[in-house]
């Protein structure tokens, strides 16, 4: 189903979500989040391996009641001071976190695509987070008696990413770096993939991962829907954004004004209608 960047959101993303929007320096769903914080969202448990400057002005934005991650920061600047207001401050409301390692969050997301309740893997070894986590937890392998880490399969109610193009059957076709996109799709209930361009045929690409139509819920066509990280043959990662977000991010007032001007184009920001389905 192809559909319109406002109407997807309005349908798949719901007050209390879990809510997935993965890409690792590249493919970055920034559009898909902007239109969260403009719908009004509240209440989203929002899972990330990387969270960066995209949930940074979701949390600001008041989207967010948990996160879930593995990383945090803007990419090459620093801190997300938005995400550390909310942790030091409650600004503007308490968050919540769920701290993992990148593997740990990989093995989730492949235990979720796999129809599986939790992952193992050797890891954790000597960190506090198995202490502070409640959802890490020792287990013995039955075979060899080895001490292993099990984490439970990770299961978004929506996973939103974002891709070079879909055909007008809703083949969605990406490439580059990739990360774990096609994991977070395959263990949500829902997805949406946001595109650079909607064409009549998927042309195959070197290291091109390929989601077919009966695993995403939705497409909508969203040229430069990853901006300011980049779309690999479309366009450059804009370096200068990230910078200007540092200084944004860390005052309250210079954040509203620009929720006010950026995301609601200047009118006061307002609560949309609940989703028909």
């Amino acid at each position: 189903m192809i559909v319109p960047l406002d109407e997807a959101v309005r349908e798949l993303v719901r007050d209390g979500d879990t809510v997935a929007l993965e890409g690792f320096t590249h493919l970055i769903p920034v559009a898909a989040g902007h239109e969260i914080i403009r719908q009004g969202r509240r209440d989203l448990t929002l899972v990330r391996m990387t969270p960066d400057v995209v949930y940074d002005q979701m949390i600001g934005a008041g989207c967010a009641r948990r996160l879930v991650f593995s990383w945090g920061g803007n990419p090459g600047v620093g801190s997300l001071h938005r995400f550390r207001d909310a942790i030091q401050n409650g600004w503007p409301h308490p968050l919540e976190i769920e701290e993992h390692s990148h593997a740990g969050m990989a093995n989730r997301y492949v235990a979720g695509a796999s129809g599986l309740p939790f992952a193992v893997l050797r890891g954790y070894v000597g960190t506090d987070l198995v202490d502070r986590t409640p959802t890490i937890a020792p287990i013995t392998c039955p075979f060899t008696g080895e001490r292993l880490t099990a984490v439970p399969a990770l299961n978004p109610d929506v996973t939103i990413v974002h891709a070079q193009r879909a055909d007008r059957a809703g083949n969605v076709q990406l490439w580059g770096i990739t990360g774990v996109q096609k994991e977070a799709v395959l263990a949500a209930r829902r997805s949406l993939v946001t595109v650079e361009e909607v064409v009549d045929g998927l042309e195959p690409v070197p290291g091109q991962v390929v989601l077919p139509a009966r695993v995403v819920t939705a497409v909508a066509e969203v040229p430069g829907g990853a901006r300011p990280s980049y779309a690999h043959g479309y366009y450059a990662r804009d370096n200068e954004a990230y910078r200007a977000w540092d200084a944004v991010s860390r005052d309250r007032d210079a954040f509203a004004e620009w929720l006010r001007t950026d995301i609601h184009g200047g009118a006061p920001a307002t609560r949309e209608e609940e989703p028909t389905w």
